[in-house]
């Protein structure tokens, strides 16, 4: 769930096929692979926003231009529950400080679809139904692959170098808070107790590293029809 922040609301004015032509224009943008390398893209907001359906359909959006894609989620990164809980069920620092296994993930997602990497991954390290750690197999990413990772705090300092493409997708609490309780069946309103451990744990995280300043794109998805390209640095 994102702050609400002045957002210019420019953009197409026909809802049709406006957020395809939206997903098409950010496919076109992520960078081509140097050699062999793939090419990191990182897919950052809260829980509401929509970054994994954008992921997906940023994804699909590749595919159709001929470049071969991996799609990872930053989910199945999550630390043990002992762990995650360790401060407390509803503890924003625990939800900021301990929610995923960044060693892991950097050891064995990002770094090896890096600069010069074996190209190597594994899709997950846990589940986090069964609190179960895993050690899969290692699949091999397709030379020149665009990896699309979506998953929270994704421009925090331990991943920082880490993806060579970012965008953030934001929306008010408001309309975050909205989707989960369709969702998940928790509390529309952000302000509610329940939600505290996630709302104060992103407000940190914007106060902290402004995500929306590091990524290359800002994508305004509050209209799910129309998504908008809010900001850019490739401007």
């Amino acid at each position: 769930m994102t702050e609400a922040r002045d957002i210019d609301r420019t953009g197409p004015e026909d809802s049709y096929g406006a957020r395809a032509a939206l997903v098409a224009k950010v496919a076109s943008l992520v960078p081509a692979p140097v050699g062999e390398d793939c090419v990191r893209v990182g897919v950052d907001g809260v829980d509401g926003a929509g970054k994994t359906v954008f992921a997906a359909e940023l994804a699909a959006a590749l595919r159709e231009i001929g470049r071969p894609v991996v799609e990872l989620s930053v989910d199945g990164w999550h630390r043990v529950r002992a762990e995650r809980y360790a401060r407390g069920a509803r503890s924003p620092e625990g939800f900021w400080l301990d929610s995923f296994d960044y060693d892991r993930l950097l050891d064995e997602v990002l770094e090896p679809l890096g600069p010069n990497g074996s190209r190597r991954y594994r899709v997950a390290g846990h589940d986090v139904v069964t609190d179960e750690v895993l050690h899969e197999p290692l699949e091999t990413a397709p030379a020149g692959a665009v990896v699309v990772i979506d998953g929270l705090f994704l421009h925090r300092a331990e991943l920082e170098g880490a993806f060579d493409f970012t965008i953030f997708v934001e929306v008010p609490f408001e309309v975050s808070a909205a989707r989960m309780a369709v969702r998940d069946g928790s509390p529309p309103d952000p302000t509610h107790p329940d939600l505290r451990r996630y709302v104060e744990a992103q407000k940190r995280y914007f106060a902290e590293r402004s995500p929306w300043e590091r990524a290359d794109l800002v994508i305004d998805n509050s209209d799910l029809e129309r998504p908008l390209l809010v900001e850019s640095a490739l401007d």
